[in-house]
């Protein structure tokens, strides 16, 4: 039996202890999204809850016709092809009611597994294998992890490379102080965001975004950490606490006293915490330059990396096709809208 459930306790004690559970398929991180319909789909066995999947909808601007995209989705066992064809069918109902063009996921489940996309050929999936850049995909494809499980803090410690802990060491030296903020910090928060947004010239949304993120998912979830010097903020970052991994969703520094090295004493900080909710993985996020030096991308590789964690590549995204005409007419749209952003960020750069 498949059923549409909402707001139930079964399903986010589900959500929260299933090992393939991720925070962007939580109802927190739906409400978020507001902009977005939010669909769930939950599939059951015997009457208990095997699989669920959310699914966030927009009515795309122009074509007017809705995405449906499942970030990180599903949340079950990745091999039980009964429980995949009972929330393919749900999302497929799903598309259906609200006409949809296409249905888009990105699942937490690693590129090698080859096992788990010859099941999902089967289901009808096919997949984006023509990635070129991060403008192709909605999440990253590579990300760093960090494996703590059943570590203390002194192991992960001396796991870090020496450049790294002479440097979390460093910060501590010169009385780099890390303390928790709350709402009232956030401008503090946005503004240094912000001002390295312009400096490594990425893209950020508002600061109301993240004052709901805050509304929603503080304290059970979410932190927002200051790094200061001499009782001034030189480096912030937002960490989200959710099932079995903390993630490292945004951070950014000051340009000045970056030589105190705030940054590495915020994600040991970070470290710590997932320790302490008994974790079993630090994510650091994407590292989408990791293979070329020559990447603008790849000092946060190297900045990564030196916590000893290990590259993660997902499998490509999968997605099915429900109006092909719409579908290509949008992905005219989507190109030359990313052209015209990739020409006014060289604009910005000059």
């Amino acid at each position: 039996m498949m059923n549409i459930d909402n707001n139930n306790k079964e399903l986010d004690k589900f959500l929260y202890t299933n090992p393939k559970s991720h925070l962007f398929q939580s109802n927190e991180w739906a409400k978020v999204k507001e902009k977005w319909k939010q669909e769930i789909i939950v599939a059951r066995k015997n009457g208990n809850i095997v699989g669920t999947m959310s699914i966030l909808l927009r009515k795309m601007p122009i074509i007017n016709s809705y995405m449906m995209y499942s970030p990180r989705g599903f949340v079950c066992n990745p091999q039980d092809k009964e429980t995949l064809e009972k929330l393919t069918i749900g999302a497929k109902k799903i598309a259906k009611k609200y006409k949809a063009f296409i249905f888009r996921l990105d699942p937490d489940i690693p590129n090698k597994d080859e096992d788990f996309k010859i099941l999902m050929k089967s289901l009808g999936y096919k997949l984006k294998d023509n990635i070129r850049t991060i403008d192709d995909v909605i999440q990253p494809k590579f990300v760093y992890r960090l494996n703590i499980k059943d570590k203390t803090e002194e192991e992960v410690f001396k796991s870090f490379k020496e450049k790294t802990r002479y440097n979390i060491r460093l910060a501590l030296k010169r009385n780099v102080k890390i303390r928790e903020g709350k709402k009232e910090d956030i401008p503090i928060f946005y503004n240094i965001l912000k001002e390295t947004s312009q400096r490594d010239n990425f893209f950020i949304r508002d600061i109301k975004y993240f004052e709901k993120m805050y509304d929603i998912m503080y304290p059970k979830f979410l932190k927002i950490l200051i790094a200061e010097y001499e009782n001034n903020p030189i480096a912030v970052a937002m960490p989200i606490y959710y099932g079995n991994k903390v993630w490292y969703l945004y951070g950014g520094s000051s340009n000045e006293h970056r030589n105190l090295m705030p940054t590495y004493l915020l994600q040991w900080e970070m470290i710590k915490w997932a320790l302490e909710k008994g974790c079993d993985t630090y994510d650091f996020g994407g590292v989408s330059g990791y293979k070329d030096k020559e990447s603008s991308m790849y000092g946060v590789y190297r900045f990564k990396s030196g916590f000893n964690g290990e590259v993660i590549e997902f499998v490509d995204e999968l997605y099915i096709i429900f109006n092909p005409f719409i579908n290509t007419i949008w992905n005219i749209i989507s190109s030359c809208h990313t052209k015209i952003l990739n020409m006014k960020n060289k604009g910005i750069k000059k």
